[in-house]
């Protein structure tokens, strides 16, 4: 199922408590609503929103699969290069070139999470002007029926400017949150 990310912005972070309410009110899920802001100490005060972890405010995950695809194809080349110029037919064999291989691929890995660490999440960076203005950026990710009730619920909160619309984290991943929210929130004690 193919759900849109739409995106407000706000001043007031108490307008986005109420408006994160009525959504939930109106059948959107929590694990589906999301506060971006760089003042999380105000955001915790409000405690019903559901704000961005520090480690999705950052591109670290983006950045480490761009790293690990680089690794790759070093890995490929070095296996490459030992099989073309026969370095394997060595008394060493291939153990050496295997080794090699996992040291390019772990370390381009660490190298691209490395950078992502240090620059804003690639979903946000159109919000970062926005952002060190002292705004905050409210976003949810909603199925095809659940559009209705966006439209519904945003008029009543004029504050809350619409700020465009973008991809969606995957319906499984969603899903997945649901439960697991459910699982130690509802069975757990």
């Amino acid at each position: 199922m193919k759900m849109l990310r739409h995106y407000f912005v706000s001043e007031d972070l108490d307008d986005l408590e109420a408006f994160e309410e009525d959504l939930e009110r109106g059948g959107v899920p929590t694990p589906q609503i999301h506060v971006l802001s760089l003042d999380d100490t105000e955001v915790e005060n409000h405690h019903h929103l559901h704000d961005v972890k520090s480690l999705m405010k950052k591109d670290v995950i983006h950045s480490a699969s761009i790293g690990a695809i680089v690794g790759a194809v070093a890995a490929v080349m070095v296996l490459s290069m030992a099989f073309l110029f026969e370095w394997h037919t060595t008394p060493l064999g291939w153990m050496p070139f295997i080794f090699l291989a996992v040291i390019c691929l772990g370390f381009f890995t660490w190298e691209g999470g490395f950078i992502g660490i240090q620059t804003i999440n690639h979903h946000f960076k159109r919000f970062e002007a926005v952002l060190n203005e002292g705004k905050h950026v409210f976003f949810c990710d909603l199925e095809p029926g659940q559009e209705a009730i966006l439209e519904r619920i945003v008029r009543d909160h004029p504050r809350a400017e619409l700020a465009g619309t973008g991809t969606s984290a995957p319906h499984w991943v969603l899903a997945w949150q649901k439960r697991f929210t459910h699982f130690f929130g509802e069975t757990m004690p």
